[in-house]
């Protein structure tokens, strides 16, 4: 029975009945999905090595910076996560303490090569690589292999080929804060190269403690230590640095403020590629451990209909929440939620440029959200321990009571405002996520 059949038999069911239908029939396309198992994702001639090249090497650098780590902790993380699809290839990650985060786009354009299947892996960038990258010149011609277990660079008969590594926990932990923050940013300005130029030439020296802010006056911007209207606000404003090689060589600078300024994203801008480069509210902060998305986490979802989502995007290689809504004939909100689980999982990066998810295939793991989070592992435990108590539930106000250690933490939530007696909401104040105490209550109160 065709698709369409199934959607016009649907006309005469009752609106709950529609919208589980249509969850049935996304079920139904999608939960037989080959994924394939080609050891080679992609072969082919990149066509502006020179400048890839200078890309890749900052990338390098970033994942080698660290900004809050000991020498011991410099030394567990590293490596950057390599993905084909889409007629896109991506090399991403985070410096060692999570707290930048970097993306090379190389754009449909940059590549001359065929993508044999979609596919994800993560190696170790050496030394002896990063220095043949710099010997790339603009007229060379470079090859790049990317496949299950290794990545590849090919140069006048020579081969440099890096070997597949285990991907830190840690970075998937970031990887979730990174996308939600991307979904929540907005464009503010775009800078030409002479503006970007002029503008990293403001960046203070040494290690600033202070927030810095993007402004503008006349034609040109600066970084000040003086906060103005609509300016664009940067903590650890000294990670910037890591951009200044390739600041020369871009055609134009993009800037993405998270709507709360718990980021600041920039795109380079180039002919054929984009180096997406975002910063943390402070140097000390990384990403891994905001919590950003831990409420969309809590709602319960069938682990059926999440592998059904995962094969919807190994299938389309993007995924676009609003159009799948629309297409799919299931609220918003659940596809929201849907996104950001799989985002949770390593499997949707966010591409600000195109204002819309991509798919990234890593190993599908449920059980790897609640495992790497411990303050919704936290949660769970304080509901199967059944120490929330729900003192009040009516229209939007929420309160409870959450046995803590030796202690009796009160949780009140009205409407968008939520509030927690525990030292851990009292520090943060809801910048870095929910505590678990409210996430519990939350979870309980959509049983009530």
């Amino acid at each position: 029975m065709s698709v369409d059949t199934l959607s016009y038999k649907y006309n005469s069911l009752s609106s709950i009945e529609k919208k589980q239908g249509k969850e049935n029939l996304l079920l139904s396309k999608f939960n037989e999905v080959d994924k394939g198992s080609s050891p080679c994702f992609f072969w082919g001639k990149l066509n502006n090595p020179y400048e890839l090249s200078r890309c890749l090497i900052t990338l390098s650098n970033i994942v080698q910076s660290s900004f809050n780590l000991s020498p011991f902790q410099l030394a567990l993380l590293k490596d950057p996560i390599v993905t084909a699809g889409n007629n896109q290839i991506r090399f991403e990650g985070f410096s060692h303490c999570a707290g930048v985060y970097a993306r090379v786009d190389v754009l449909e354009n940059g590549q001359d090569g065929e993508f044999i299947e979609n596919g994800t892996t993560n190696v170790d960038f050496n030394t002896p690589l990063i220095s043949e990258l710099g010997k790339i010149k603009k007229n060379d011609d470079l090859i790049l292999s990317v496949g299950q277990k290794e990545v590849g660079f090919h140069k006048g008969g020579e081969s440099f080929v890096e070997r597949k590594v285990p991907l830190p926990s840690k970075w998937i932990k970031g990887l979730t804060t990174v996308q939600h923050y991307f979904s929540e940013s907005d464009y503010a300005q775009t800078l030409n190269r002479i503006q970007a130029i002029q503008l990293f030439k403001t960046i203070p020296a040494g290690k600033v403690k202070t927030d810095y802010y993007l402004i503008k006056r006349g034609s040109k911007y600066l970084f000040s230590p003086l906060k103005a209207s609509n300016a664009v606000c940067i903590g650890g404003i000294h990670r910037l640095k890591l951009l200044q090689s390739l600041i020369p060589l871009i055609n134009e600078l993009k800037v993405f403020p998270h709507q709360d300024m718990q980021s600041v994203t920039f795109i380079l801008c180039f002919d054929e590629l984009n180096f997406v480069f975002s910063v943390s509210r402070d140097f000390w902060r990384g990403f891994s451990g905001e919590g950003a998305a831990l409420e969309s986490l809590i709602e319960d979802l069938p682990d059926s209909l999440v592998q059904a989502f995962d094969n919807y995007s190994y299938t389309n290689q993007e995924f676009n929440p609003a159009l799948m809504s629309f297409e799919e004939g299931i609220d918003i909100s659940k596809i929201e939620k849907l996104s950001t689980k799989l985002s949770a999982m390593g499997l949707l990066g966010y591409d600000l440029a195109k204002n819309g998810f991509f798919y990234r295939r890593l190993p599908f793991k449920l059980e790897r959200i609640l495992s790497l989070n411990p303050r919704l592992k936290g949660a769970e435990k304080l509901l199967e321990e059944n120490k929330v108590q729900i003192t009040l539930k009516k229209d939007n106000k929420i309160e409870a009571k959450v046995e803590g250690s030796g202690v009796q933490h009160y949780v009140v939530i009205n409407g968008d405002e939520q509030r927690c007696t525990c030292t851990w909401f009292s520090k943060n104040q809801g910048e870095r996520g929910a505590c678990k105490h409210i996430l519990a209550v939350k979870k309980k109160a959509k049983d009530i």
